[in-house]
């Protein structure tokens, strides 16, 4: 018999939490989460970018950015959580988390509740929490996609990064179906892709096995091309569109940043 695990208390506040995750590490969704960030933010909207990557957490070393404090020690009780913030992009703060730190990679269920209480808690700073998470299934990865108000789940055309993202569909159904739950199926976002054609015959394919074992249809959010100027903005520690300007992958970015915010809108109160 399964034990069914308690649900995160749910959030206070009125900030639209987006969760960004992946099953498999290294498919560029730190580099998604950033950029749909700072394209939110240059639109006029006040962005808090959190990296719940509480083990290995590198936003902060993408941006070029020392933070003073991180949620580390905001866990600890050291500090309140806006003495972590850090001012990034036009209209973006970055969360910035902890790297190399055992007891922070270790999953505690009080330390996220506290967290998503202290994000809820921004409504009247901010108008929309863009979190980029671990890679895996973790639990700290799937109790922050399922406490998200919109979740996206990353991939790419590799096999492997594929069955990872399947595998993060599954567990996430899992705790879904342990509770008793209707939570909301992530939507998809393909990676260095070579065309519209190919990212819709990845998402076709994690549709159709995730629809045969899980009832699930996960929908294709968006997708991006494979070009050298997502690592250039990276060697140069900046956003695509600060270092590439106008070009197809600021383009799609942009066309994600209007899906998210066109569902994320009944949630935000001004």
């Amino acid at each position: 018999m399964s034990v069914r695990t308690p649900p995160a208390p749910p959030r206070t506040g009125t900030v639209p939490l987006v969760v960004v995750t992946g099953g498999k590490g290294g498919v560029g969704k730190s580099t998604l989460a950033l950029n749909l960030a700072a394209d939110l933010g240059a639109r006029g909207q006040r962005v808090l970018l959190a990296d719940l990557d509480f083990g290995l957490g590198n936003l902060d070393v993408m941006l070029g950015v020392e933070p003073s404090a991180t949620i580390e020690d905001f866990v600890r009780g050291a500090v309140a959580l806006d003495a972590c913030l850090v001012d990034v992009a036009p209209g973006v703060r970055l969360l910035p988390s902890s790297s190399g730190t055992r007891a922070m990679a270790a999953a505690n269920g009080s330390r996220r509740d506290a967290l998503l209480e202290a994000l809820g808690e921004l409504s009247s700073d901010v108008d929309v929490v863009v979190a980029d998470t671990a890679a895996g299934i973790g639990p700290d990865v799937l109790e922050f996609t399922a406490a998200a108000d919109y979740a996206l789940v990353v991939t790419s055309p590799e096999p492997t990064a594929q069955a990872d993202a399947y595998g993060l569909l599954k567990a996430f159904d899992e705790l879904a179906r342990e509770r008793g739950t209707t939570a909301p199926t992530p939507e998809l976002l393909v990676n260095r892709c070579c065309d519209l054609s190919q990212a819709r015959r990845v998402a076709a394919h994690l549709r159709a096995v995730a629809e045969r074992f899980l009832g699930r249809r996960p929908a294709l959010a968006g997708w991006l091309p494979e070009t050298r100027d997502v690592p250039r903005s990276l060697s140069l520690r900046t956003t695509l569109a600060a270092s590439a300007g106008p070009g197809l992958a600021t383009d799609l970015v942009a066309l994600l940043a209007d899906r998210i915010d066109r569902i994320v809108q009944p949630r935000r109160v001004r």
